[in-house]
């Protein structure tokens, strides 16, 4: 198991509290939905087919554009990265970790993602 693998398993473990944000049905797969939380718009990614996790979460907001957009973006692979392009200037986004590929200085914030019983909760603290 990779050191990446090992992180993100700790934050979904040692997260303390989940906060219901949707319905499982209210996903579309392969594709994004955004949702409100604590004031912030999360895009939810639900890659039922992907290896692994198949629900992920990332800020909607474009820190090149300045919009609210990242969840209408385009969901692909590169070298091996689940990434998302972002649907104005097209840069991609890792869902893992929310790393910009073209412009290493910029990062969504991510959250950890579970779907528990039919809800989709995403972990607050």
């Amino acid at each position: 198991m990779s050191q990446s693998t090992n992180r993100r398993i700790d934050s979904l473990v040692n997260t303390e509290v989940w906060q219901s944000v949707c319905a499982q049905q209210d996903l579309v797969s392969n594709s994004g939905v955004v949702v409100w939380l604590d004031g912030a718009q999360v895009a939810l990614f639900y890659l039922p087919g992907a290896e692994g996790r198949s629900l992920y979460a990332i800020d909607n907001h474009d820190p090149q554009s300045g919009a609210n957009v990242i969840g209408r973006g385009l969901v692909g692979s590169i070298k091996g990265d689940l990434v998302v392009a972002s649907p104005i200037y097209k840069q991609h986004f890792r869902l893992e970790d929310g790393s910009c590929l073209e412009y290493p200085q910029q990062r969504l914030r991510v959250w950890p993602v579970r779907l528990n019983g039919g809800v989709v909760e995403v972990g607050v603290a």
